[in-house]
């Protein structure tokens, strides 16, 4: 199995406005947890007119710190990578505390089985403005490109910032620099993950500005790493239910015994969206009672 570098040294400074460019701050939420590491990364682009990237969470600390942060400016948009949690909730208090409109893919059908997890769905996320593939967000003094990422979440959008300092993608949770991203089913899918990060490897960002923990420069071989991490892992899985494993808790048991066991939850519904890519693609066949086997 392909071992992973990742990089967990992140001071988030909660609460607090950290330049990272001249266009780019970032104001961290005080949520940390097994699935959103130091919390989540809320970024502010532009200045003096400017967008707010995933509010975050229902906190009302961390809307306290982002309307600080912005004081004397005008907050022209507020933008959504995806309908989780920990991104969305947020956006309803920050727009009727600024009059912003919310932008963000649209919504298709969600399963809350992701329920207990930070990452569960907000239902109640429906954005004023649906931005597809290839739209522009044009903010006066800055541009942010929607780059459509479905896989984490089937409603995923990235942002491009190109500017003179900077050549950057808000990633949101789609490829992170502290640790794998969870695909988590029904609307979680590891061939629509697998497929935007083929399409990530067609771009030319020079640095990911992922929502949780540090940014990552000259992220291309991050994502060629992740995409093969995800082929090998798939073949062990299948490897697993040829050797007679047929249930998910078995396979987590037998491949991710290196992995923390406060996420082997979270492994379990990662290798339920690879066993279904492999159903997907002929190699194996789900049972009626939630088992799988090989043809």
């Amino acid at each position: 199995m392909t071992k992973l570098k990742f990089n967990q040294s992140f001071a988030p400074n909660h609460g607090n406005s950290v330049a990272l460019s001249p266009l780019l701050r970032r104001v961290t939420c005080n949520n940390p947890s097994a699935f959103t590491f130091a919390g989540t990364n809320t970024f502010i682009v532009g200045r003096g007119t400017v967008a707010i990237v995933d509010p975050g969470p229902d906190d009302d600390n961390h809307l306290a710190a982002l309307l600080d942060a912005v004081r004397g400016e005008s907050v022209s948009h507020i933008i959504v990578t995806h309908s989780h949690m920990d991104h969305s909730p947020l956006a309803a208090k920050l727009k009727a505390a600024t009059g912003a409109k919310t932008y963000g893919a649209n919504l298709v059908a969600m399963d809350s089985s992701g329920a207990g997890l930070d990452a569960s769905i907000d239902h109640g996320f429906s954005p004023d403005v649906i931005v597809g593939d290839g739209d522009i967000i044009d903010g006066g003094n800055w541009q942010l490109a929607c780059v459509f990422t479905p896989g984490h979440l089937g409603n995923h959008m990235a942002y491009a910032l190109a500017s003179t300092s900077d050549n950057a993608l808000l990633v949101g949770d789609h490829v992170m620099a502290w640790a794998t991203t969870v695909v988590a089913p029904p609307d979680g899918h590891m061939g629509d993950y697998m497929a935007s990060l083929r399409k990530l490897l067609k771009r030319s960002d020079d640095i990911y500005y992922p929502a949780h923990g540090p940014e990552h420069r000259k992220p291309l071989s991050l994502v060629r790493g992740i995409l093969a991490h995800r082929k090998m892992r798939e073949e062990a899985i299948y490897e697993r239910v040829k050797a007679g494993d047929a249930r998910v808790p078995q396979i987590v048991e037998a491949i991710y015994a290196d992995v923390n066991p406060a996420l082997h939850g979270a492994a379990g519904l990662s290798t339920l969206a690879h066993l279904h890519h492999l159903v997907e693609r002929g190699r194996i066949v789900a049972r009626d009672n939630g088992e799988f086997s090989v043809r």
